[in-house]
């Protein structure tokens, strides 16, 4: 369900209840997505993303002020064919985290497809479906800036066959968001580290239901907490590009 002037959720079914507050306003703070991103930025690529104008006390209140909040920031990405991505920021004591769930109107309870927590689960994208995501530009969703919405979604990627061309699409959104003077170092370093569960091998199945092997994946048929093959093979159709 979700509010009629917009895709923002008031709940989503199958899911916590939140409550959910639309935040746009984070989307342009620097330090928002330093932690939004940190699990991506490990060795390199947090130097990089730290930079020479990084301060770690300014790091830390932000992120307290963050997590300690009574609402919890979602973000909206709609889809093709009414289906759209949630970004929730799961501001709960001792177990806040991301989550990013996949739904539709039509569908008894949304998907989950990827966590960025300590007890982290994914990959749920490979950056084919990634990209596709981000440039949808549809209506109602939180913003319809590419750059934003690809940042959202980078923790959730796991893809050992990135293409060559995916370090200047990420620079450019690590330019235009957050203001990094040298981009491209550092879009190179986040995507050879990735996200939390890190790369992994995509395939297409019968039916063209795209799985992986990641050992902590929601799409990996072969863990016992892989989706169901129905919940998987709507997943796949509502992400295709």
């Amino acid at each position: 369900m979700t509010n009629a002037a917009d895709l923002h959720p008031d709940r989503i079914p199958g899911y916590h209840d939140g409550p959910f507050a639309r935040r746009l306003e984070l989307l342009d703070q620097r330090l928002f997505w330093h932690g939004h991103l940190y699990s991506c930025a490990q060795g390199d690529a947090g130097r990089l993303l730290r930079g020479a104008d990084y301060g770690w006390a300014d790091h830390r209140n932000f992120q307290r002020r963050l997590w300690e909040r009574g609402d919890w920031p979602a973000f909206t990405i709609p889809l093709a064919a009414g289906h759209r991505l949630h970004v929730v920021h799961r501001t709960v004591a001792g177990d806040a985290g991301v989550d990013y769930l996949l739904h539709h109107p039509n569908w008894d309870r949304a998907d989950p497809i990827a966590r960025d927590d300590g007890h982290f689960m994914g990959p749920g994208l490979s950056w084919t479906e990634l990209v596709a995501a981000a440039d949808h530009a549809l209506p109602g969703g939180t913003t319809a800036d590419p750059h934003a919405n690809l940042l959202l979604l980078l923790p959730a990627l796991g893809d050992n066959a990135v293409p060559e061309q995916a370090v200047s699409r990420l620079a450019a959104a690590l330019s235009a968001r957050l203001g990094v003077k040298a981009p491209q170092p550092l879009a190179a370093a986040l995507l050879e580290s990735q996200g939390p569960a890190g790369p992994a091998q995509w395939a297409t199945v019968q039916g063209g239901v795209r799985i992986n092997n990641g050992r902590y994946s929601f799409r990996n048929p072969v863990n016992e907490f892989a989706l169901a093959d129905d919940r998987l093979a709507r997943v796949s159709a509502a992400l295709s590009p």
